[in-house]
């Protein structure tokens, strides 16, 4: 079931189904048909009486035994005393099109979401006790489509997001410092959170850090609503990290074509502004790193049942736009790269051991502070 959904993630489906000549010309048309759902939107119910006081909305948090969050490579330790608590919203991992939200019981998009959270939270676990929910998340197909119930499930799903926010919020220790992170389709509903609510409270003063990956962020339109800063240095704490991977040639069209055509939360466009683009092999805003920086990448086997820690890694650079390009001899991690050498599943992956090191570096920052 992983295998399947990495295989339609990366757009494979097009590539088997209509070759690479097919896929240039056709090749969103033939992923929206094969996603985007016909159904009219429907809110999903919850389990009855379930909420995020209880641990089964959770795929991950410190009363959880062996979850997937506290999973580590071979010769790499979990930290024996976290400081902080990580907030981390996981990325899409529904793909069915008969509806548009997924049931938080549905098993293969939460066998999916576990393995998420096991190689993308997984890097924060010597530093903090993770705690991801389960949400009723929108499916693949509502960002591949303008229709109004596309947005309906997205805000949906954010309902979700901020009720498990308030119940960490409450069930966390209260002097702890807070780490935020996401993926993809969590990362949007991360930026809300941060615009509506996080940056605007107290709470905002216990954010050691937020990495909010694998999802633009404008640096007119989106940022100085947002109530923390990009990090510009790597021993800033309380700030932004943000970056979205490229192999070089890279043909980020599928992102800047949205991208261009939309607002921020203010209403002033996007189009054409530079995206944040944190170095996660510096810490810095913008620059270049060669692979020798590279701590460490995560490589899965073929069947997806474990990974590998390889170091040297890949090199990173942030392009004029604020993309994050990886170079031309990028890592063999198997057949689920995007079309235009879009490395967004392994967002993390590519840079694993460098931002657990991050995370480590910005919170001793943040609790000497």
């Amino acid at each position: 079931m992983a295998r399947r959904f990495l295989w339609i993630i990366a757009g494979l489906i097009v590539l088997v189904l209509a070759g690479a000549l097919v896929y240039r010309l056709f090749g969103n048309e033939l992923m929206k048909t094969a996603l985007v759902p016909t159904a009219v939107f429907e809110e999903v119910p919850q389990p009855e009486g379930a909420t995020y006081a209880d641990a089964s909305m959770w795929i991950a948090r410190p009363d959880i035994a062996d979850n997937p969050a506290l999973w580590v490579p071979q010769g790499i330790e979990r930290g024996a005393e976290p400081k902080a608590s990580v907030f981390f919203i996981h990325p899409t991992s529904f793909l069915e099109r008969g509806r548009w939200n997924a049931p938080v019981t549905d098993e293969e998009s939460q066998q999916r979401a576990r393995l998420f959270v096991r190689n993308q939270a997984s890097a924060f676990n010597n530093v903090g006790e993770i705690w991801a929910p389960k949400y009723r998340q929108a499916t693949m197909g509502a960002f591949l489509t303008t229709k109004a119930d596309a947005q309906k499930a997205l805000d949906f799903a954010y309902r979700d997001v901020v009720a498990a926010y308030d119940a960490f919020l409450g069930q966390a220790p209260k002097d702890h410092p807070i780490i935020l992170a996401a993926h993809s389709q969590g990362s949007l509903h991360l930026l809300r959170l941060i615009q509506e609510r996080i940056g605007k409270s107290p709470e905002a003063k216990r954010v050691a850090a937020a990495y909010v990956v694998g999802w633009p962020i404008s640096k007119t339109a989106d940022l100085p609503g947002l109530g923390l800063p990009a990090c510009e240095t790597a021993e800033q704490a309380g700030c932004i990290l943000s970056w979205q991977s490229f192999a070089e040639p890279a043909d980020p069209q599928m992102v800047t074509e949205v991208y261009d055509a939309s607002s921020g939360p203010t209403g002033i466009s996007r189009a054409g502004s530079p995206m944040v683009c944190v170095n996660p092999l510096t810490g810095t805003s913008g620059g270049e790193a060669p692979a020798t920086s590279n701590l460490g990448t995560l490589v899965p086997n073929a069947e997806l049942t474990d990974a590998e820690l390889k170091a040297p890694g890949v090199p990173a650079r942030c392009d004029i736009r604020g993309f994050l390009l990886i170079g031309e001899d990028a890592p063999d991690l198997g057949p689920y790269v995007l079309p235009g050498n879009n490395y967004h599943v392994y967002d993390y992956a590519l840079f694993w051991r460098n931002v657990r090191a991050d995370a480590e570096r910005r919170l001793a920052s943040f609790i000497k502070q």
